[in-house]
């Protein structure tokens, strides 16, 4: 029976990819830094957003991977065919310059978490983190590296592990869970940040490259245009990999909450301004093994995210100008492709050395990301129901209702984040 127990695991976990490792990489340093600072400063008090986005987000994931599936398409090749390509282009570049700014954020983070721990100079550790990134993508061949992504989302544990090395208030936490509190305008900007960082363009356009991926490197299967005794199988896995995906991300977004919220905001710890700062916080409140396991979360997540930021930047470019794009190819096969790549990199690190502050050009990430996904969403929802683009396997009404509430509810929190500014 164990055996048997284990084999399913096995298969399930096959099963899980594009949308395994988009949802993972949503758990980003500067996701973990925006939920530390939630549970710090709010305590359980938005625990209950989380409730909320898992149904919004596994909706616009769900929408860009069947575009991507069924298309054998990326998202801004299938934009491209609908909406004029100025538009195109202005929304693409708006996504590389969010991007490049969330990844020196995001690599600044990890050199922080790694000198946290080793004691070696964050710079050159950043400088360490970015180039590792950057050379997996570049050598490794794709099936490879999607493998090891895969098990990249593992360092996640980390983060629910801590849940259960601390004292919890678990009614209070129930609480927080189940009714929707927002107090003052700290709360709403803070609600805001978590809907910018839980639901951002950069994943649509992976997950929808990735599915892209999946196709070219089968032997046997084809966009369900041209194979459409596929699709039983295939929806049935896009589904549960992305409910699942989405899942994971949300219950370590929840630890991560619940865990700042009973030690950092219990301790009066209230204002967090990095992921690095919520581990160093985190030490004499919860312990030596509490602050490592945030700190080397920080990193694992880092490694995850920066190529995805990337990538997903790399393929939104590449496909709006025709480009030959993928992991699969070697760096002289898509030099456009991998120029993208490698600059977005490259312009992160450049950040990080520069006197540009990043918690307000993370901020200001945030306020293109919100701008940039409510076009986006709207022209995913356009292309998803487009019947000359997705043939007999447009989207059906329940999934084009969620995912066009979700695009008026992102709306909704970027004129919420004006106002409040």
């Amino acid at each position: 029976m164990n055996l048997k127990r284990r084999l399913r695991s096995i298969a399930l976990f096959q099963q899980l990819g594009p949308g395994l490792v988009t949802g993972a990489a949503d758990d980003d340093p500067s996701g973990i830094a925006t939920y530390s600072q939630a549970g710090a400063q709010f305590g359980f008090g938005l625990l209950w957003t989380m409730l909320l986005t898992y149904p919004l987000m596994s909706a616009v994931q769900l929408v860009s991977a069947h575009i991507g599936r069924v298309t054998g398409c990326g998202l801004a090749k299938n934009m491209g065919d609908l909406f004029p390509r100025w538009l195109v282009t202005g929304l693409v570049m708006l996504l590389f310059a969010a991007n490049t700014i969330n990844i020196g954020a995001d690599i600044a983070a990890m050199g922080n978490a790694g000198q946290l721990v080793v004691g070696t100079n964050g710079h050159l550790l950043t400088i360490g983190f970015a180039l590792l990134s950057l050379l997996l993508q570049l050598f490794i061949p794709y099936r490879r590296y999607a493998s090891f992504l895969k098990w990249i989302t593992l360092s996640l544990l980390a983060y629910v592990t801590l849940v259960f090395m601390v004292k919890i208030d678990w009614a209070a936490a129930a609480t927080g869970l189940v009714v929707p509190r927002i107090e003052g305008r700290s709360a709403v900007v803070t609600v805001v940040a978590i809907f910018g960082t839980t639901i951002s363009p950069y994943l649509f356009f992976w997950q929808s490259a990735q599915e892209v991926e999946e196709v070219a490197q089968s032997d046997d299967a084809a966009p369900l245009v041209d194979a459409p005794w596929q699709a039983r199988r295939e929806f049935r896995r896009m589904r549960i990999d992305t409910l699942a995906g989405m899942a994971i991300s949300n219950i370590v977004a929840l630890a991560i909450i619940i865990g700042t919220a009973a030690t950092l905001h219990a301790g009066g710890h209230t204002t967090i301004g990095s992921a690095a700062d919520a581990a160093a916080a985190l030490k004499p409140v919860a312990g030596k093994f509490a602050f490592l396991l945030f700190a080397l979360g920080i990193i694992g997540t880092g490694l995850l995210a920066v190529p995805v930021l990337a990538g997903s930047a790399a393929y939104a470019i590449g496909e709006s100008r025709g480009w030959k794009c993928g992991l699969e190819h070697k760096p002289w096969e898509a030099v456009g492709f991998y120029g993208v790549v490698g600059l977005a990199t490259l312009l992160g690190i450049a950040i990080d050395w520069s006197s540009i502050d990043p918690i307000k050009a993370l901020f200001w990430s945030a306020v293109i990301n919100g701008v940039v996904a409510v076009p986006i969403m709207a022209a995913m929802m356009l292309v998803a129901r487009r019947r000359r683009t997705m043939g007999k396997f447009t989207i059906g009404p329940r999934l084009y209702a969620l995912g066009w509430i979700a695009t008026v509810v992102m709306a909704a929190a970027v004129l919420a984040m004006v106002f409040v500014q």
